[in-house]
């Protein structure tokens, strides 16, 4: 929390000394005014609601499709030849490049919302998760072969312990995607959520609105973030590493 706490303090004091132009970046008192009358209202309650619901929904999917796909191509040496190669295509397209497809494709509605969330983050799932795997010890597979354990076995007492320490770092990546990709599709034609309510703001100057949503994003991100690195404490107790 020190991070966020000295740029609050700097922020606050720029703001209170003059030297931070309110039509510029308001203050941070304004940021909470006007949060208090959006609440009031129902307005941000409304638009949050459905933010958090398309950013959960894509996450989800993605997630499920990343991890998927990742054990596949991890654990079978065909699906890293067919898998692997076209994922790598994929992630040096950007995510940008693909709305007018999707628009085309899926068209202008929740469905392409979604989709484009997951989407993004599909890859750093994947990706962690598929290198957690390849770097599962050799002598821990040999002496799984050596005492006899079955599919099922090897699966729960090797491959999920040696990839889970991948698979929540790229988790701790596709939390952060997912609201990076909220921002870009509520600028498609959307008419509810955080990002619409930041465009109109936009359009009618209101400053003090769009940095409610600036802050609600901040928020969202890291408070997210703490999550899974809770999670990820809970579940790698057994880990003793330099941060521990």
């Amino acid at each position: 929390m020190l991070g966020p706490a000295l740029l609050l303090f700097y922020w606050s004091l720029l703001s209170a000394t003059g030297w931070l132009d309110p039509r510029v970046l308001p203050a941070p008192w304004t940021a909470v005014t006007t949060g208090i009358e959006l609440v009031r209202e129902g307005r941000l309650q409304e638009h949050l609601s459905i933010s958090a619901w398309r950013a959960m929904t894509g996450l989800g999917f993605g997630v499920v499709a990343g991890t998927t796909l990742a054990l596949l191509s991890g654990l079978s040496l065909l699906g890293g030849y067919v898998i692997d190669g076209l994922v790598q295509i994929k992630r040096g397209v950007p995510i940008l490049a693909l709305i007018p497809f999707m628009i085309l494709w899926l068209g202008i509605g929740e469905t392409m919302k979604v989709t484009l969330i997951a989407v993004a983050v599909f890859v750093p799932i994947y990706i962690n998760t598929h290198n957690a795997l390849r770097a599962i010890d050799l002598r821990h597979v040999e002496l799984a072969e050596t005492v006899g354990l079955s599919r099922w076995q090897f699966l729960r007492h090797v491959v999920v312990p040696g990839s889970l320490p991948g698979f929540l770092t790229g988790l701790r990546f596709a939390v952060t995607s997912s609201w990076l990709a909220l921002v870009v599709v509520e600028q498609l034609n959307a008419t509810s959520g955080i990002g619409y309510m930041v465009t109109l703001a936009r359009n009618y100057a209101q400053t003090d609105v769009m940095l409610v949503g600036l802050v609600v994003y901040a928020l969202l991100g890291f408070g997210s973030d703490a999550l899974v690195r809770l999670l990820e404490r809970r579940l790698l107790r057994w880990r003793r590493t330099l941060g521990r």
